[in-house]
């Protein structure tokens, strides 16, 4: 998908009431044609209920507002438009598709007017322009990422192909980040906290078990892993449970059990994968004739 904004060279006039632009399509085309930039009253606009993030640092906030001061606001919002008949005239209002941050900034502001493109759009294509958007400016949450991935999956019937083709990501990064969302919700507030990173999360997503994760969580916080380390404790604990899984297969003792009595000599059998080997114990050469015997009669 292309970059949101992208053509935007130059300021936006400050006595011209309109200025012909170019804008990208999502999902289906919104309008082919060069679209015109309004002056629009930006207590009459209200915040995209698509919205995908559902925090905004103040620090940014505020660094962003004093660029507006400085600079004015270099890209237009999006916003779509809603007419309603009143018993007088008619009661124009404007929700935001794109432009978020900007229109947070102009009301701390206390900017009377924003520019703005009008465009007709869908509940998709909302949500497709607002998470676009936050991805290619300033990064979202992860989990406001995988929240907004799961709503294009299960309200718009999306694949996680199809989604990772709108917001310009690999279906890997889409797959992954969703599987966030199954993380214990401590591991959440942790992650959404900033005490771990995405790097940590995904790696802990990749764990079955809820009481695994917590206890790795609690290493990475304890010990302040990074994520390669975490990464090879992921390993040696599936090593670990692996090798616990075989220790306690009742069926695998059975026949190890079995075989013992057989040859008379203590048999293991270790797994690995589907496939795995069978150790039979013997004292000395003698010992060892013996059971070459058995196996051979």
């Amino acid at each position: 998908m292309a970059i949101i904004g992208k053509g935007l060279h130059s300021l936006i006039p400050p006595k011209s009431q309109t200025e012909e632009v170019s804008f990208p399509k999502v999902s289906q085309p919104l309008r082919v044609k060069k679209e015109s930039v309004f002056n629009i009253e930006t207590n009459k606009i209200s915040p995209n209920p698509m919205q995908p993030r559902q925090e905004m640092d103040r620090d940014d906030l505020s660094e962003l507002a004093d660029s507006i001061k400085e600079h004015g606001i270099l890209q237009p919002l999006i916003v779509t438009k809603t007419v309603r008949d009143l018993a007088k005239g008619q009661d124009v209002e404007y929700a935001l598709i794109a432009g978020h941050r900007r229109w947070a900034a102009a009301r701390m502001l206390g900017l009377p007017h924003v520019p703005a493109i009008i465009r007709d759009s869908t509940e998709q294509q909302r949500l497709e322009l607002a998470l676009v958007e936050n991805l290619q400016r300033a990064d979202l949450n992860a989990l406001d990422k995988a929240n907004a991935f799961k709503r294009l999956h299960d309200e718009f019937d999306l694949t996680h192909q199809e989604i990772a083709q709108k917001v310009g990501k690999s279906r890997e990064v889409v797959t992954n980040t969703m599987r966030l969302l199954s993380l214990p919700q401590e591991i959440q507030e942790g992650l959404r906290g900033n005490k771990i990173s995405e790097g940590h999360a995904k790696m802990l997503a990749g764990v079955k078990s809820p009481q695994t994760q917590k206890a790795l969580y609690d290493e990475i916080i304890q010990n302040s892993l990074n994520v390669r380390q975490v990464e090879q404790r992921v390993r040696e604990v599936s090593v670990s449970a692996h090798k616990r899984k075989i220790f306690h297969d009742p069926e695998i003792k059975k026949i190890a059990g079995q075989l013992t009595g057989y040859f008379g000599n203590k048999v293991d059998i270790h797994r690995s994968g589907i496939g795995g080997k069978v150790v039979i114990n013997f004292s000395d050469k003698e010992d060892l004739g013996k059971v070459v015997k058995k196996i051979i009669k």
